[in-house]
């Protein structure tokens, strides 16, 4: 039995006061995780009583109290002085034969199963005898690359000297430690050849939102340090965790990191008081940076281990443990490997069921109004823009003003405190996109850009009703969080509009029946960014938009059409994990032609028309010759998402479909592109389709009620046009008898009928009028959510 060192598979989570959270944590995934498949390499702990052994046996305990008698760490220059000192008191000691001989004994087994040219990671684990549960995460030093016995030997003095670095020494008396009770172990590992693959760090929960139902997964070049440290921005992955459960293997989203450096292996050998040493940063080429860091297959197995290894901890600590772990990838032998886990602290800590309500405390004087959209203030500095080619002005927490915005500009508004357009109602882009990033924003503010100037100070309301007003000055307003939890659950199914996926985890806390309408076009727009015909045809392109095309899809092996069916599926299925196995409504595109002429190399394929609105949009392009093979791809990413990702909750939605005959044609047109058994909805927004409600039914398994289009088109409003907006109003009476004969036609089927229009947000009286109607669902934007639930419960009773 050796004294000084002990092998991962002696260790375990209970040997932390003896080999820190690092060594306990590795032994404990070493024995339980790798009968399941998760490959951690071996090694051994050098331990808390070799420590000791270290400084009696070169008298080091009175010195270092000496050191520390008269300590103010608040003093830097103190501070400086006492950890160099103490550094070099540790490296002035000589290791003790009996164990020098047990480390290098050590060494000597690694290379017996790893092979003699073996290097090895030499990594401090610090452990602090009155509180095992104390992290010293980053504290301390590791050192990669180590081979040889004097380089071992000399890494293992090292990290005990990091035991009194200055931000250690800081962090101990912060953190109530005495610095002398604070004892360093050793991890020594088979170093993973990371540096000729790759590595990153993955969390069993989404990082930002604390959404339990994924893993995140970062992954760049070369050895992890550069993305411990944040220093490059690496590729990003989601793994769904209840569809992978199910047997679905599948990345649920991935996004391109740039990945501007990568650590390798330096020759230099000599001795420097530098971790770094054996280790250095160089660029990554560029082929490599426009490449995933790792295959689909690596992403879904990194998954599954975060799964097994969440589960575990959760077991052993008897509570709900979301964890935070490392991995990397061995260039020479291909494998995988995991190289330490801790519990995550800041979600797990988090109560999942409170949100917000907001209200201005004090009045100033008006400046601009116009619609208010969404119920949440928002205070800063004005930025006028009137395009995309001023975004460098913009800095986080401005207030954008603008005439109008579209969606190119999400970027900018995504930064913005609030968004105030000159145009434009409620179910304008700058009032969709706004409302869907959570961002207060007034529209149709007449001459915003003329009367707010840029940096004044300003206050945009959107929390007293209709009108939205934007005050002088920065005003005082707080901010009322609700307990969802103590909610009244009404029998009228109550969803939420989405098109955006990066919000679908923050909204997934909402109490929610599911989602009434994913829109696809946010996905295509600015994601894709491409036209799906100039996908089809890049014969008929410009070199410039072929390079553009190109550029985007070389990550996915420079298959054009992959690129589009990954990216629409992934984008959609992660809208729909955030409220799985609820239902989830995904309508099929319905771009304008002159919001798809945008698109990158849309001008080939698009006409110009007087009317869009009223033009070759919705149904007739899906069996249309100039967009069938558009149809067709767009059929093959949901295909994809339902059946290769498992996101059978997803429910297929055709818009604007004006005739019988339309709609069976577009039927056929999707069980011939693969699609037989979905369940397939119908937008119910022309006049026709209520009229002919029966028959449309016939065809399709429910309808969801447009009241945008509805209006415009029961009324003869263009919902466009400031002139007549006066009377475009979905409480008109006319409206209503539309509304009522449709969903009475969907009861007479026995088939499903929502609403995905704007007024019950807007109008509290339409969710009375929807409930005695006796409509199955409303879906809402995700603002007026908790408000609706409370009134639709209330009315109910």
């Amino acid at each position: 039995m050796s004294r000084y060192i002990k092998w991962f598979k002696e260790l375990s989570l209970k040997d932390v006061a003896e080999v820190g959270g690092k060594n306990a944590s590795l032994g404990e995934m070493y024995n339980h995780l790798t009968p399941l498949g998760v490959r951690v390499p071996n090694g051994y702990a050098v331990t808390a009583t070799a420590y000791k052994h270290y400084l009696d046996y070169n008298h080091l305990w009175e010195p270092l109290k000496e050191l520390f008698s008269n300590f103010d760490p608040d003093d830097i220059e103190q501070l400086k002085s006492v950890g160099a000192k103490a550094r070099e008191l540790i490296m002035q000691g000589e290791i003790p034969e009996d164990l020098k001989s047990e480390i290098l004994q050590g060494y000597r087994e690694l290379q017996k199963e790893y092979g003699e040219d073996v290097s090895l990671a030499v990594r401090s684990s610090a452990t602090a005898e009155d509180s095992p549960t104390a992290s010293f995460a980053g504290q301390n030093e590791s050192y990669l690359n180590i081979k040889g016995d004097d380089n071992l030997l000399w890494a293992y003095k090292m990290c005990l000297a990091s035991n009194f670095t200055d931000r250690s020494i800081n962090y101990k008396y912060t953190h109530g430690f005495d610095p002398l009770k604070v004892y360093l172990s050793v991890v020594v590992m088979k170093m993973v050849r990371s540096d000729l693959g790759s590595s990153g760090v993955m969390f069993s929960i989404d990082t930002e939102t604390g959404f339990r139902d994924v893993v995140f997964i970062n992954a760049a070049w070369g050895l992890g340090e550069n993305v411990v440290q944040g220093t490059i921005e690496p590729d990003s992955f989601y793994v769904h965790k209840p569809t992978y459960k199910k047997g679905y293997k599948a990345v649920l989203k991935r996004s391109l990191g740039s990945k501007e450096l990568m650590m390798v292996f330096s020759d230099k050998k000599e001795r420097a008081n530098l971790a770094e040493q054996f280790t250095k940063n160089i660029k990554t080429p560029i082929e490599k940076r426009l490449k995933f860091a790792l295959s689909d297959d690596e992403v879904v197995r990194l998954g599954y281990w975060a799964m097994k290894i969440e589960e575990h901890y959760s077991q052993v600590r008897g509570t709900y443990t979301p964890m935070d772990m490392e991995w990397a990838k061995d260039g020479i032998d291909g494998e995988l490997y995991m190289v330490q886990a801790r519990p995550e602290t800041v979600h797990s800590q988090e109560k999942a069921t409170v949100l917000e309500i907001y209200k201005l405390l004090e009045k100033g004087k008006v400046l601009v109004s116009g619609h208010a959209v969404g119920e949440k203030i928002g205070a800063g500095r004005v930025k006028v823009m009137y395009s995309m080619s001023e975004a460098d002005k913009f800095e986080e927490g401005d207030v954008l003003v603008a005439p109008t915005t579209s969606p190119d500009w999400e970027p900018v508004m995504k930064k913005a405190s609030a968004i105030v357009t000159e145009t434009g109602g409620r179910t304008c882009h700058a009032a969709i996109v706004s409302r869907e990033l959570g961002k207060p924003a007034v529209v149709g503010a007449k001459n915003a850009t003329k009367i707010l100037k840029d940096n004044m100070p300003v206050t945009v309301s959107c929390a007293e009703g209709e009108i939205g007003k934007v005050y002088e000055g920065i005003l005082k307003f707080t901010v009322e969080k609700v307990d969802i939890s103590t909610l009244p659950r009404p029998k009228t199914k109550i969803m939420m509009n989405l098109g955006n996926p990066e919000l679908a985890f923050s909204l997934a806390k909402l109490p929610v029946d599911g989602i009434g309408l994913a829109r696809m076009e946010f996905i295509i727009n600015n994601y894709i960014k491409a036209h799906p015909m100039a996908i089809k045809h890049p014969e008929l392109l410009s070199d410039t938009e072929k390079a553009l095309i190109d550029e985007l899809s070389f990550p996915f092996d420079g298959d054009a059409e992959d690129f589009f069916i990954k990216t629409l599926s992934e984008g959609v299925a992660t809208i729909a994990s955030s409220v799985y196995p609820k239902k989830c409504i995904v309508r099929m595109s319905d771009f304008k032609s002159n919001e798809y002429a945008n698109l990158l190399g849309g001008r080939h394929f698009e006409p110009i028309e007087a009317n869009p609105m009223l033009g070759f949009r919705g149904a007739a392009r899906y069996t249309h010759p100039q967009y069938a093979e558009g149809f067709e791809l767009e059929c093959r990413a949901m295909k994809r998402a339902i059946e290769t990702m498992g996101f059978e909750n997803i429910v297929l939605m055709i818009p604007f479909c004006r005739r019988v005959e339309e709609a069976k044609r577009v039927k056929e047109a999707i069980i011939k592109n693969g699609l037989e058994d979905v369940e397939l909805y119908m937008m119910c927004e022309i006049p026709n389709n209520v009229i002919q409600i029966d028959k449309f039914l016939e065809i399709y398994d429910g309808i969801s009620i447009g009241t945008n289009d509805l209006t415009q088109l029961t009324l003869g409003v263009d919902r466009d046009s400031d002139i007549v907006a006066f009377d475009y109003d979905e409480r008109d009476e006319g409206v209503k008898m539309m509304v009522k004969m449709a969903v009475e036609g969907a009861k007479r089927a026995g088939k499903y009928s929502g609403l995905c229009g704007q007024a019950p947000s807007d109008y509290p009286e339409y969710a009375e009028f929807l409930v005695q109607i006796g409509i199955e669902s409303m879906s809402l934007n995700p603002d007026s959510v908790l408000k609706i639930i409370k009134k639709v419960a209330e009315l109910e009773r």
